[in-house]
C-alpha cells in the first residue's frame, strides 16, 4: 500500500484534535491534588459522559481494527461480538454486579475480591489484569504505528513512540478524568469519521444487496482469493448462525453454536463486561448509584448498532476484493524491501519452463506463502516483454496469499477518503488507538498503585507518596506498551491475539467472581487455587493446541499439537471454555473441602443472598436498569433474527 500525501486542511484536523485532547489534560491538571483525584477521580461524573466513555474505553483497536479485520476474515459472524458477546453481559453488569462493586466502595475490581476473599487473591487478580491491560494497550499502539506507516509513509518505530508521547502527556497531567472526558470526545469522531467510509464502500460495490450476491460467490469459492483453504455454502460469510450450525467446517470461523453461546457469550462475554477493571472503571466514577447501574445501559444503545461502523466494512472488502474492477485488494503483511528485491531478482532470472522453481523463491525470499498461478503467470509476462523493477514488484505484491487483515480499515480510509474527509477519517483513527491506550494505562496505573504497590510493597505512605507512584507507573505503563506493540506485530488480526488473553485472564477471574458473588460458601483458598489453576490450564491448553496454518511457537502448540483448531478464534474461544471450567470445578471442590473465613455478616454487601436488594419503583421507568436491559435483551433478539 503507498502512502499518501495529506492536504493542508488533514493536517488542519490532525492538529487541531491533537491540541484538544493535550488542552483537556492541561485544563484537569489543576485539580489533581491527590491519588485519588489522578486514579479513580471523586464519584462526581454524570451518566451521559460515563456511558460514552464507558463503550469509548473499549473503542480502541480491538475495535475498529480488529473488527474490521474480523469481519473480513470470518464475515457477519462477527457481529456475535456484540449481539451475544456484549449486550448481555452489559445488562447482567447493570442489574446484578454494579450494586456490588459500587456499594462496596471498592477503589478497582480486584479490590472488591480483596473485600470477599482477601489479600492473595486479590494480587494475583491484579497481576493479570496489569498483563491484561498493557498487551491491551500495546495492540493499540501497534495499529497506530501501522497506520501512520502505512497511510502517510512515517516510520513505524517513530510513529510508536511520538503517538505513545502524547497519550503520556495527557494522561499524565488530567489523570482518569482526562482519559473520560476524551473518550467522550473519539467516540463522536469514531462515528463522524467512519460513518462515511461505510456508505461510500457500500455505494461503490452497489449496496447491501449487490456485496451479499458477492459474497456468497465468494464463501463458494474463497481459495481463488486466498481466504480460506475449503468451500463454504453461499451465506458463509451473510449469515450469523445458519452456517455455525453445520459445525466447525462450515463456517470460516471454524466455531460451533456451543463455542459461541458458551465459549463467547457466557465466558469470554461476561469475564470482559463484569469483571474488566478497564469498562468498570467508568461506572465506578459515575456520581451514584442509579448512575453507575445505568452506565452499561447507556452503552448498550450504541454498542448494539456498532456492527454497522466497524464490521461491514471488513466484508465490503472482500466484496471489493473479489471485483477486479475495483482495482483493490486486501492489503498483504507488510514485507521488507530487500525481500522485494530478492523476488523480483528471482522473477527477472527464471524462465516460463522453470516457473515452479520462481514460486519457491519467491516464497523463500518473502518469508510468506504466495500464489502459484499469480507467479508463473508473471515469469511469463516478463519474459515474453520485459517488465520494468516497479512493475515485478507490484506483481509480486499482488501474489502474497496472506492478508494483513488488521490494514483493512486503513485501505478503505485510503480508497474512499478525498481531503478533508481523510483526515476526519485519519482523526478518527487517531482517537480510537488513543482511546484504547489511555483506558488501558488508566486502569493499569490504579491496579499497580492500590493493588499491588500499596496492598503488598509499600503499605501506609502518605497520599502524596502514592500520588507520586501513579504518575511514576504510568511511564512505565507506557513503556511496557511499546514493547507489547512489538509482539502484537506477529499477529494478522488484532481481534485474535487480544481474545487470547482474554482467555488467559477473563475467562478463569469471572469463575472467581461467580461464585464468589452469588455462593456464600465459597472460601479464600477455594478461590485462590481455583484461578491460579484456572490460569495454569489455560497455559497447558494453548501449549499443546494451534490453529490450523500456524507453526509451533508464540500462536501455540509450543510444548507439542495435541489437537488443532480450523482458526485462531476458534483456539480461543476453547482455551477460554476450558480456563473457566478449570476455575470453576476448582474453586467448587477446593471451598466445599475447607472452611469458611468469614461470616454471613462480613459478606454483607458482598454476596448476592446477603445484600439488601435495591428498590426502583420510586424511579422512572426509563432509568430503571431491569427495564432497560429486558427492551435491550429484545433488540439483541430482533437483530440476531433480522441476520440469522
Amino acid at each position: 500500500m503507498q502512502p499518501i500525501h495529506l492536504a493542508w486542511v488533514d493536517y488542519t484536523i490532525l492538529l487541531a484534535y491533537v491540541i484538544f485532547v493535550l488542552g483537556i489534560g492541561w485544563a484537569l491538571a489543576r485539580y489533581m491534588k491527590s491519588s485519588t483525584d489522578f486514579l479513580i477521580t471523586r464519584r462526581s461524573i454524570p451518566t451521559w459522559v460515563t456511558g460514552l466513555a464507558f463503550i469509548s474505553a473499549n473503542l480502541g483497536a480491538l475495535e475498529l481494527v480488529g473488527m474490521a479485520a474480523s469481519g473480513a476474515k470470518y464475515g457477519i459472524a462477527t457481529a456475535h461480538f456484540y449481539w451475544v458477546g456484549a449486550i448481555p453481559a452489559m445488562i447482567f453488569l447493570a442489574v446484578f454486579m454494579m450494586p456490588f462493586y459500587y456499594g462496596s466502595k471498592a477503589r478497582s475490581v480486584p479490590e472488591y475480591l480483596q473485600m470477599r476473599f482477601n489479600k492473595p487473591v486479590m494480587g494475583l487478580n491484579a497481576v493479570g489484569f496489569a498483563v491484561m491491560t498493557l498487551f491491551a494497550s500495546g495492540i493499540s499502539m501497534n495499529a497506530l504505528a501501522k497506520l501512520l506507516n502505512q497511510l502517510l509513509g512515517w516510520n513505524y518505530h517513530f510513529a510508536l513512540f511520538v503517538c505513545s508521547g502524547v497519550v503520556l502527556i495527557y494522561v499524565l497531567k488530567g489523570g482518569l478524568t482526562s482519559a473520560i472526558y476524551t473518550e467522550v470526545l473519539q467516540f463522536f469522531m469514531i462515528v463522524l469519521g467512519f460513518a462515511p467510509v461505510v456508505y461510500l464502500g457500500l455505494k461503490d460495490v452497489g449496496g447491501w444487496s449487490a456485496m451479499t450476491d458477492r459474497l456468497h460467490v465468494v464463501a463458494q469459492d474463497p481459495m481463488a482469493l486466498d481466504l480460506n483453504t475449503k468451500s463454504f455454502a453461499p451465506d458463509a460469510w451473510t449469515s450469523a448462525w445458519k452456517p455455525l450450525l453445520g459445525g466447525p467446517s462450515a463456517n470460516p470461523m471454524g466455531v460451533d453454536v456451543f463455542a459461541i453461546v458458551f465459549g463467547l457469550g457466557f465466558v469470554l462475554s461476561f469475564g470482559y463486561w463484569c469483571t474488566n477493571f478497564l469498562v468498570v472503571q467508568r461506572a465506578m466514577a459515575a456520581k451514584n448509584m442509579t448512575a453507575a447501574r445505568n452506565t452499561p445501559i447507556v452503552a448498550a444503545i450504541p454498542k448494539m448498532l456498532f456492527p454497522a461502523l466497524v464490521i461491514l466494512p471488513g466484508m465490503l472488502a472482500v466484496a471489493l476484493t473479489a471485483m477486479p474492477a475495483k482495482d483493490y485488494r486486501i492489503p498483504p503483511p507488510i514485507i521488507a524491501p530487500e525481500a522485494y528485491a530478492q523476488a523480483v531478482a528471482a522473477v527477472e532470472s527464471a524462465s516460463p519452463a522453470d516457473s515452479a522453481a520462481a514460486v519457491k523463491a519467491v516464497a523463500e525470499a518473502l518469508g510468506k506463502k504466495v500464489n502459484a498461478d499469480k507467479i508463473a503467470a508473471l515469469v511469463a509476462s516478463n519474459a515474453a516483454n520485459k517488465l520494468t523493477d516497479d512493475q515485478i514488484k507490484q506483481g509480486v505484491y499482488n501474489s502474497v496469499a496472506e492478508y494483513d487483515y488488521d490494514s483493512v480499515i486503513f485501505s478503505l480510509v485510503k480508497k474512499y477518503c478525498p481531503a478533508g474527509l481523510l483526515g476526519l477519517a485519519l482523526t478518527a483513527l487517531l482517537a480510537s488507538f488513543m482511546s484504547g491506550m489511555a483506558g488501558n494505562v488508566t486502569a493499569f496505573n490504579t491496579v499497580w498503585t492500590y493493588n499491588l504497590y500499596q496492598a503488598f510493597f509499600v503499605p501506609g505512605k502518605s497520599d502524596e507518596h502514592y500520588f507520586w507512584m501513579g504518575k511514576f507507573i504510568t511511564v512505565v505503563g507506557i513503556g511496557a506498551s511499546i514493547a507489547c506493540a512489538y509482539f502484537a506485530r506477529q499477529y494478522n488480526n488484532a481481534m485474535d491475539i487480544i481474545q487470547l488473553v482474554f482467555g488467559f485472564v477473563n475467562a478463569p477471574v469471572f469463575a472467581t467472581f461467580l461464585l464468589g458473588m452469588f455462593w456464600k460458601r465459597t472460601t479464600s483458598i477455594g478461590a485462590f487455587l481455583g484461578l491460579f489453576g484456572g490460569i495454569a490450564a489455560s497455559t497447558v491448553f494453548h501449549a499443546f493446541s494451534i490453529a490450523h496454518g500456524n507453526l509451533p511457537g508464540v500462536k501455540g502448540g509450543y510444548l507439542g499439537v495435541k489437537i488443532e483448531f480450523p482458526s485462531e478464534m476458534a483456539q480461543n474461544f476453547w482455551l477460554a471454555t476450558f480456563a473457566f471450567l478449570a476455575c470453576f470445578v476448582l474453586t467448587l471442590a477446593i471451598s466445599l473441602a475447607t472452611s469458611r473465613t468469614k461470616t454471613d455478616e462480613q459478606l454483607k454487601g458482598l454476596v448476592y443472598s446477603l445484600t439488601p436488594k435495591i428498590k426502583s419503583e420510586n424511579e422512572p421507568v426509563w432509568q430503571r436498569p431491569a427495564v432497560a436491559g429486558v427492551v435491550l435483551l429484545i433488540a439483541c433478539v430482533i437483530l440476531n433474527l433480522i441476520f440469522w
